[in-house]
């Protein structure tokens, strides 16, 4: 979740509401009609090096200040091969929406302007670097989020890095000091010293335990030491042992 800072535009704090600029005023039989062609793109036009087994989605977006669709697709490695063994996963493509070429993911320069794009702070830019999935661990700030992506770190008194997918070509994560305290404490919350977000971990199913004969041992000790339950259990000794008398 973005945290709200005042530099930061209120498309960058939400980037699944972001507009699409000028190019959402296309009409609608407009957008159909080119995402029908853009389903019809083949191994040979996303990469000699991709197969493509089906196209889950097709979205106009902007990338580097020009109308683009991002193609997702399920696809693996293997220059056109379809062995059926090959690992299929969701990838994403760009393909310029004007000439219909594919285009990279983002490049170092592209991300520091669609960071800069989204913040309206008069901050520099003080690092830029390439989270890959050897990069980024189970406690990074980026930790479950596509990769690559593109770290761009500003040098406010937050500080603020924003965290751009080279394959979506937009900001959609923002982490600052604020949000990293909240992580830690997020992180002793849950109990989950290796992931920090899974609520079903061994700590903290052992505690729950505990804590269940904890409150279990409250009630048994409450019975034995209650001095109302003491007396009614002293006056019923003696008529207990008349009884066993008499009998």
């Amino acid at each position: 979740m973005c945290q709200d800072h005042p530099n930061w535009t209120g498309n960058a704090r939400t980037p699944a509401l972001r507009p699409n600029g000028p190019w959402r005023a296309v009409g609608s039989d407009r957008i159909e009609r080119d995402a029908r062609r853009a389903r019809t793109l083949d191994a040979e036009s996303l990469g000699a090096s991709t197969r493509v087994d089906s196209v889950a989605a097709v979205e106009l977006v902007r990338v580097a200040d020009r109308p683009t669709y991002r193609v997702s697709f399920f696809g693996a490695p293997g220059a056109g091969s379809h062995d059926a063994s090959a690992h299929t996963v969701r990838r994403r493509a760009f393909v310029d929406a004007a000439t219909g070429a594919v285009r990279p993911p983002l490049t170092r320069d592209e991300a520091i302007a669609t960071a800069k794009a989204a913040y309206v702070g008069s901050a520099p830019v003080t690092d830029v670097s390439l989270l890959t999935a050897d990069s980024v661990g189970t406690h990074h700030e980026f930790r479950e989020q596509p990769l690559p992506a593109w770290a761009v770190r500003f040098g406010d008194e937050e500080g603020a890095t924003a965290y751009v997918p080279a394959e979506l070509g937009e900001v959609l994560r923002i982490r600052n000091d604020r949000w990293r305290l909240f992580d830690f404490l997020w992180m002793l919350h849950t109990m989950d010293y290796e992931g920090r977000d899974n609520f079903n971990n061994l700590a903290l199913r052992a505690f729950s335990v505990l804590g269940l004969v904890t409150v279990a041992s409250g009630f048994v000790l409450f019975a034995l030491t209650s001095p109302p339950l003491r007396r009614r259990m002293m006056d019923k000794a003696p008529v207990a042992a008349a009884a066993r008398t008499l009998s």
